[in-house]
């Protein structure tokens, strides 16, 4: 029988909507309308904890070392984060007064799970519904609520099974990483994979050896007209013209029947033709047609955005969140490019509209996902609803980035739908024979030329391109004069030119997302997170749009390929992808799957096989790249640097010096890194330490050296000799017998920091026994209070006490008296008076707070600021390098990390109890 209280609150007929994010709680709570109320969850609310930070009771079980449990199927121990038990809090507080609950989670994987998570803890004892949709509109919204769905467990074992994965593979691998290369590295299922594309590409650009070749072109005009054209040439007595991809990366010739140009040929050549007859030998005429791209998915959004707005892979996700949380695009997340029947009416009937009935083609455009291992989960992205607004239409609602990545979007999916550009290619090939520097000669130029007749769906969009090694230069939209077979053509200009190989170009992210898709390797929601976590990891720097390896990503993948072979290889990694969508779709089992990645089998070792048998890897050689045969560089604890087991000269003063290493410039990429800058850098190098003499007093040596934190001078203090160590007191326990012999302690050197103006080559001895002084002791003040001048790290400064006054130049410190002392402090002490410095760089409007971002010099280096929120600029990020939108990106993901939350340890409690 229910109780007045349960008849209650079955008659309020509230409905508890739960999502993701407050934003999207906001939209859908529009739509809904009276009687749902919409909460949301913040992301996931439970996750595996550290093992560190596990139950005592648990560290020492089979759940201990990653908080999974191995022997009872690979079961998660999930806990709730502490950041979220308030949430949870509120959700159940919501749930009481609820009749019906609706999981309005994503409907991918993750979303799936965090709607069985929101279940597994809310413990829900009304009806539970799962709800999905692509698009929220409120057509999106009545058609989701019409086509409810239970929880798809097949989709979160998919989910938890990626989870355990990840970290099986992390907790696993990184301290290998630890161990042999450096503390704080991490190894990651995709990372790891998409780190080792980055340093393949970056080996093939070291290993590039280029080559050198010539060809010609020339101005060309019929006889009966002046309409010029310029043609290059494209065959020479009979053979085709070398050109870069006739040669391979070692600058080897690898065409065949081609003629190689060399420079004075080509100029013999080129002058000779200047008063050659050209007649045109064959005028070929082709259609030409060309199809729009199809619409977005997350990968081709992502490069689309790079290349035509210069956006970062995780802005362009966070902006595209941001536009579906609100409701003016589909979900981002997504590796369809397919379009709904609403969504291909929409754009055809808005072509239509905006450019004429022509512009429409008379069937639909169905496209396929060309990509490997696509779920085809979802729609492609798109703008939402049944019928699309227009950029104009949303102009007063979007503002900065959020506008021009809905005008992508908009533009590319209408275009989709639009009539294919029609037009024409002609070829014109003309010829002369002439005496060269070979004899009785013949040449053959070419000259090709596109006429756009028809631009269809050019007329609203046309995709962006990479950068491509050797890429001709377009021929679309070259007018080619009207001439006929035989016609006489007059030569000018005609000249030689020098072309140099060039080598693979380094990845930009969209080549990078690219190349990611077209391998299978990661997701649609793991593209953009990835490129973050291998940049915040140190492994990879943006160097323009180029992303450049780091050499500790060279240590890290050479010991990956050579120990975890298959962990960092291309199709190993797709077909762990395959696996997980076996599980997603119901024909695999994902505790089966991980013990077979795990534990192995008769064919397959298994991870915990392989790390149990790495047997002795060698550190020093995983963390050494020979340069020359002399020099090598080494991967080392505070960053590269370069080794030589030979004297080297010193340029400037003749002499040699034992420079045995000298440190690797951070702006300095691998493949500038050649022999010869090696050789230049070692020349250059300080050593490292040098003596300047003995200390009178003590009899000790003075040296002068190069730290990480700068260059300083210390005393050498001798290891205790054998008799002193002989003659050290005896010590005795309690009970009489002797306690071994204690070290003697070993006294602290004296050291002092060099001054500016001082370097380890120049200092002296005697400037060496005045910084080891320091402090300098000047006197005392009248009430006996002892002023003290030395050199800290903002500069040159006076103490008393807990009283600190700054003094002007580092010299001063050994002439400044007490009498100089003693009028600084008769005087205020001055505080926040200096001129306001301009900032280093302003980056207009932020497109959530709306203020100025600009980046200033800070104490502990510059810093980004919209005047609310603050972030340090990254150390691997230079000046030159920040960008607009890097900015805004690191400002957001300040402000979704919120204030960092410092916790106060509470008294210790004391224990109540009888005294005995």
């Amino acid at each position: 029988m229910p109780s007045k209280a349960t008849a209650a609150k079955a008659k309020t007929g509230k409905k508890l909507v739960i999502v993701e994010s407050p934003a999207k709680s906001k939209t859908i709570g529009k739509y809904l309308g009276e009687g749902f109320v919409v909460e949301a969850s913040i992301g996931h609310i439970r996750d595996l904890p550290q093992p560190s930070d596990l139950p005592a009771e648990l560290k020492k079980t089979s759940i201990g070392k990653f908080a999974v449990d191995l022997e009872n199927n690979f079961k998660p121990y999930y806990v709730v984060s502490p950041d979220k038990k308030k949430k949870v809090a509120e959700l159940k507080a919501a749930l009481k007064d609820a009749d019906e609950l609706y999981l309005a989670t994503d409907g991918d994987r993750e979303g799936e799970a965090i709607a069985w998570h929101l279940l597994e803890v809310l413990k829900p004892k009304v009806p539970v519904y799962r709800m999905t949709f692509a698009e929220i509109t409120k057509e999106s919204l009545q058609r989701a609520l019409g086509n409810l769905r239970e929880l798809d467990t097949d989709l979160v074992d998919a989910q938890e099974t990626r989870r355990v994965l990840d970290r099986l593979y992390g907790y696993e691998i990184s301290p290998v990483l630890w161990r042999k290369v450096s503390r704080g590295l991490s190894a990651g299922r995709v990372q790891s994979v998409v780190t080792r594309m980055v340093v393949v590409r970056e080996r093939e650009r070291m290993a590039f050896r280029s080559a050198s070749y010539w060809d010609l072109a020339g101005s060309f005009t019929p006889l009966d007209s002046n309409e010029a054209f310029k043609a290059k040439l494209a065959a020479l007595d009979g053979k085709r013209v070398a050109s870069g991809r006739d040669f391979n990366d070692a600058g080897e010739l690898t065409g065949k029947n081609v003629a190689h140009l060399k420079e004075e040929s080509a100029k013999a050549i080129a002058a000779a033709l200047e008063s050659a007859d050209f007649t045109v030998r064959s005028m070929e005429h082709k259609p030409y047609t060309r199809r729009p791209a199809a619409p977005f998915t997350t990968s081709t959004l992502q490069q689309e955005a790079g290349r035509k707005l210069r956006f970062s892979s995780k802005s362009t996700m966070q902006v595209a969140q941001r536009l579906y949380e609100n409701g003016y695009i589909t979900y981002m997340r997504t590796d369809s490019s397919a379009l709904s029947d609403e969504a291909v009416n929409a754009a055809r009937r808005q072509a239509s509209e905006l450019y004429g009935a022509e512009f429409i083609p008379a069937a639909k455009r169905v496209y396929a996902n060309k990509s490997a291992n696509a779920q085809e989960a979802h729609e492609a992205v798109r703008p939402a609803g049944d019928s699309f607004r227009t950029p104009a239409q949303v102009a007063g609602a979007l503002k900065g980035d959020e506008f021009k990545l809905y005008e992508l979007i908009w533009k590319r999916t209408v275009a989709s739908q639009m009539a294919d550009a029609k037009g024409s290619t002609a070829t014109i090939r003309l010829g002369a024979a002439f005496t060269g520097p070979s004899g009785n000669q013949d040449a053959e130029f070419s000259a090709s030329g596109t006429v756009i007749t028809f631009r269809g769906f050019l007329a609203a969009y046309e995709e962006g391109r990479d950068e491509v090694r050797g890429a001709e230069e377009s021929d679309a939209d070259r007018r080619l004069p009207n001439v006929k077979e035989n016609d006489a053509l007059r030569a000018a200009d005609v000249a030689a030119l020098g072309h140099e190989t060039s080598a693979p170009p380094r990845y930009t992210e969209a080549s990078l997302t690219k190349e990611m898709e077209e391998r299978g390797i990661g997701r649609p929601s793991t593209y953009a997170s990835t490129l973050s976590t291998i940049m915040d990891r140190g492994y990879v720097r943006k160097q323009g749009s180029a992303l450049v390896p780091s050499w500790v990503a060279f240590s890290v993948v050479r010991l990956l390929e050579q120990h975890f072979t298959d962990y960092v290889d291309y199709k190993f990694t797709a077909g762990m992808e395959t696996g997980l969508d076996r599980i997603a779709k119901g024909d695999e089992v994902g505790a089966n799957w991980l013990k077979h990645f795990y534990f192995g089998d008769d064919h397959d070792a298994g991870l915990l096989n392989i790390v149990n048998n790495l047997g002795e890897i060698d550190a020093r050689k995983i963390n050494s790249i020979p340069i020359t045969d002399e020099i090598t560089l080494r991967v080392g604890k505070f960053g590269p640097y370069l080794e030589s087991s030979v004297p080297t000269l010193d340029e400037k003063t003749g002499e040699i010096i034992e420079a045995a290493r000298a440190n690797v410039p951070e702006d300095l990429a691998p493949d500038e890194l050649t022999a010869q800058k090696a050789v230049e850098l070692m020349n250059t190098a300080a050593p490292e330490e040098r003596v300047l003499g003995i200390e009178p007093e003590s009899g000790r040596s003075v040296v002068a050296k190069n730290g990480r934190y700068g260059a300083y001078v210390t005393e050498i203090i001798p290891e205790p000799t054998a008799e002193e160590l002989a003659n050290a007191p005896v010590e005795y326990y309690k009970n009489g017998k002797p306690k071994p012999p204690k070290k003697p302690v070993k006294a602290k050197p004296r050291t002092g920091s060099l001054f500016k103006s001082m370097t380890v080559e120049t200092v002296s001895l005697d400037e060496a026994l005045a910084l080891m002084s320091l402090p300098r002791v000047l006197g005392a003040d009248a009430d006996g209070n002892e002023i003290t001048v030395q050199n800290g790290r903002f500069g040159p400064y006076l103490k008393k006490g807990t009283d600190s006054r700054s003094i002007g130049t580092e010299e001063e410190i050994f002439t400044i008296t007490l009498e100089d002392a003693l009028t600084i402090y008769a005087q205020p002490k001055q505080r926040g008076t200096r001129a306001a410095v301009a900032p280093l760089a302003e980056f207009g409007e932020d497109p959530v707070s709306g203020k100025a971002i600009v980046v200033k010099e800070g104490r502990f280096g510059p810093y980004i600021t919209d005047g609310v929120t603050n972030i340090t600029v990254p150390r691997d990020t230079s000046m030159e390098e920040l960008t607009r939108e890097r900015a805004v990106e690191l400002l957001a993901d300040k402000r979704e990390r919120g204030p960092v939350k410092r916790t106060v340890k509470a008294p210790a409690k004391r224990k109540v109890g009888a005294r005995k």
